[in-house]
This record gives structure tokens, C-alpha cells and sequence, in this order.
């Protein structure tokens, strides 16, 4: 009987990947503590397992010499054998739960040790169960990982890692990024029910998920030639990428968006639909709030390095486009330029540009030989028309600046 339970241990250790020396140590250490209170020993037991035979002895811890004056403990024990005729009996119903206890934990640090160094990493998995707080993916037999949805208002302490509005159903494959291990040595849990759930804990609503999929669909950005600089999301809503090239003769906007758009379907069709803009990155501040606020149109940017703040005169017509429904776009683009973000449409910022020093003014950048139209309008705003080729002016304001307008009202009748 006792050979049969050392081949157990032995089987049990080779399928978990557990160290079986380290398993019979600890299953002694607890052995110990049941057989003390078993055979109600005031100094406890010691326990040792044949590790060929399984046969199991229990040593009873006997003080000699004077105890400790300041702690009151024996420092030195002799080990009287007191072990009982079925300790094989006992030894079995004491250690199934330790054996249990000490598997788990084996093998949630072997997740512990190798999943600790991937947080940030992508990983694909298949839905096991759903419940209203968390959803639990399998990655691969035997590890799993939480992904955490619970109800902020009731338990401030959780993690809501889920887009809005996304389910998931049994058996179905989605991409999360890793963002916490759980450390099993750990004496004090963070949360509750931590001992009892997956180690990993995933998350589709962090920013980086956005970088690990353009990484897996566009090969230029894998390689390091296309970098994603910076990324602004509402989950499940919609997303802003800023990207940067490292060579000059390949657009990065292009590129990640892909032939007819392809590249970036496939990843806004990850994400469940989520609304994904990629913008050029920019070292000028100007530039790249400009390009931030992308699909609207931008006359001027004037940036004040000192406190951060980046005002935005845009269009009329373009005003609402460039903050977005319920300041949606300008929030985004904030949170991507990480500077605050004024945007004023051309009418109200008549009297501001009026006032202000032309150098300190970020004009819209354009292509080499072109430039805007001159004619200013008599509530001074600037035409926002390209002046053609050869002249200051635009089609229409051309002819107009060589007519000489008399002052009287009645002529014009």
C-alpha cells in the first residue's frame, strides 16, 4: 500500500510538473502539524515519509535543557518515536486536502514565473464561462485567465476591464492583453476571492491592446520601421493612433491602414466595431494637434509651451466636427497630444488673431509653393481658399481686389 502511494506522488508530480522531493516536504510539514494535535503533543511533531517505501513515522518533540529566560522556548528537542499503527490511515485523510493545496499552488506559481515577465504581451484564448463579474478564458490546458467586468459602483475595488456593450459567448476566441499576475506567495490578497480565481488577469479596454494588434496586422510596425507613438481610447467607442515612419519614403497612415483599408478593418473588426482614426505623428506640437483632430479641418494652432495649452481655430462649419458628439474627438486628440485643447471656430477668434503677433501664430501647413489666399474680409478673417498659381489670391477674390468700392451704401443698390 505504502509503494502504491509513493507511485501516485510520482505520477501525480510528473503530470502537474512538480518537484516531488519538495511535495513530500511539504506534505511532512503538514503531517507534522495533524499528528500534533492528533496525539495532542504540547511540542509538537515531527513527521518523516520513506521516499521508498512510503512508509510513514512520527516523532514526538521532547524539550531537554533550560528554556529561553526572555522568549520562554526550548531551543533543543529529543525525538521520541511514538508513531501509530495506522498512520497510513491517518497520513491519507490528512493529506488529501494538503496535496491538493500544495498542487495548486505549485502550479499557480509555475503561472506566476513565466507569465509575470509577458505582461503587455497579446494573447488568444477560448471562452470557458461567463458571469456578471468576470469572464474566464483558457489559454492553454491547464492556465487560465479573468477577465474582470464587475460593477464599479458596487465593488470600487474590482477592475471593469471589458468594453462597453461586448458579450462573449461559450467557446469564443478573443484577444486580450495581460496586464497582472497574481503572486501566490502573496499574504495579502487585493481582492476578494483571489485564491479561488485565475492568476492572469486580461483586459480588452487597456491602450496597448490597440498597439499588439496593429503589431500583429501590419508587418511595418512589427519590424520597428512604423512606431505607434501614442494611442487614445474609449473602449467599444472609438480610438485614436498616432503613428511616425522611420523612413521617409513610406507613409505610416498608409500603412497601417492597408490596401483599401484591409489592415485596419481587420483590427476595429477585433474590437468588436470600435471606431479606429490613424493620425501622422508630429515633433511640432502644432502639427500634430492638427492632425489630432482629424477628420476636421484646421485653419490655425497657436501653442503656449509654458502651461500646455493648445488653442484651435477651426472653420465655422468645421466646429462641431472638431469637438465631436459630446466632445468625443476633442477629448480624444487631447488625451493623444497630452496637451489641453481650446478649439474656437473663426468667427469668435476674429478679435483674438487681430491682436495677436503673426510669429506666434501656427499657420496650416501646405505644400511648397502654395498659399492661402490674402483677402481678409471686413470682420478680418482670412479667405480659407488656396490662392492660384502665380497670384495672391483665389479665384474668386482675384478680380475683386482690383475693384475699387466706393464707401457710399447707395451705389451698391
Amino acid at each position: 500500500m505504502a509503494s502504491e502511494m509513493m507511485e501516485a506522488l510520482e505520477l501525480l508530480c510528473q503530470e502537474k510538473h512538480i518537484d516531488q522531493l519538495y511535495l513530500i516536504e511539504r506534505l511532512e510539514q503538514s503531517l507534522a502539524k495533524s499528528y500534533a494535535d492528533v496525539l495532542h503533543l504540547p511540542f509538537g511533531a515531527r513527521v518523516t515519509i520513506d521516499r521508498t517505501t512510503g512508509r510513514v513515522y512520527v516523532y514526538e518533540l521532547v524539550p531537554k535543557g533550560e528554556e529561553d529566560p526572555e522568549t520562554g522556548e526550548y531551543s533543543e528537542f529529543d525525538e521520541v518515536d511514538v508513531t501509530p499503527p495506522d498512520t497510513s490511515r491517518i497520513a491519507a485523510q490528512h493529506a488529501k486536502a494538503e496535496i491538493r493545496a500544495i498542487v495548486r499552488n505549485a502550479a499557480r506559481q509555475q503561472i506566476y514565473e513565466e507569465f509575470s515577465q509577458r505582461i503587455g504581451d497579446i494573447i488568444t484564448g477560448t471562452v470557458l464561462q461567463t458571469t456578471p463579474d468576470f469572464t474566464i478564458i483558457k489559454i492553454r490546458e491547464g492556465v487560465e485567465a479573468e477577465l474582470p467586468h464587475f460593477d464599479q459602483r458596487r465593488y470600487p475595488e474590482e477592475r471593469n476591464e471589458r468594453p462597453a456593450g461586448e458579450r462573449y459567448g461559450h467557446n469564443q476566441r478573443i484577444k486580450a492583453i495581460i496586464i497582472d499576475v497574481r503572486d501566490p506567495n502573496s499574504t495579502q490578497p487585493v481582492v476578494r476571492g483571489e485564491r479561488q480565481r485565475p492568476p492572469i488577469v486580461v483586459s480588452r479596454t487597456h491602450p496597448d491592446l490597440l498597439r499588439r494588434l496593429f503589431e500583429l496586422e501590419v508587418p511595418e510596425v512589427y519590424d520597428g520601421i512604423v512606431e505607434v507613438r501614442s494611442v487614445a481610447r474609449e473602449p467599444g467607442i472609438r480610438s485614436k493612433v498616432a503613428v511616425s515612419s522611420n523612413d521617409d519614403r513610406l507613409d505610416p497612415v498608409g500603412a497601417c491602414v492597408g490596401p483599401k483599408g484591409s489592415r485596419v478593418r481587420t483590427v476595429v473588426s477585433e474590437l468588436r466595431g470600435e471606431r479606429v482614426d490613424v493620425v501622422l505623428w508630429s515633433d511640432d506640437p502644432a502639427k500634430c494637434v492638427a492632425s489630432a483632430l482629424s477628420p476636421a479641418r484646421v485653419s490655425r494652432v497657436i501653442i503656449d509651451p509654458e502651461t500646455g495649452y493648445a488653442t484651435v481655430i477651426v472653420p465655422d462649419d468645421q466646429l462641431s466636427l472638431a469637438i465631436g458628439k459630446e466632445g468625443q474627438n476633442a477629448r480624444l486628440a487631447a488625451r493623444l497630444t497630452g496637451l489641453h485643447i481650446d478649439i474656437k471656430n473663426e468667427s469668435l477668434a476674429a478679435g483674438i488673431l487681430r491682436d495677436l503677433p503673426r510669429a506666434t501664430v501656427e499657420e496650416e501647413t501646405v505644400e511648397e509653393g502654395e498659399h492661402r489666399c490674402e483677402y481678409v474680409g471686413a470682420n478680418g478673417i482670412q479667405c480659407r481658399n488656396m490662392a492660384r498659381p502665380g497670384s495672391r489670391f483665389c479665384g474668386v477674390h482675384e478680380q475683386m481686389a482690383d475693384v475699387e468700392v466706393s464707401s457710399d451704401p447707395d451705389s451698391l443698390i
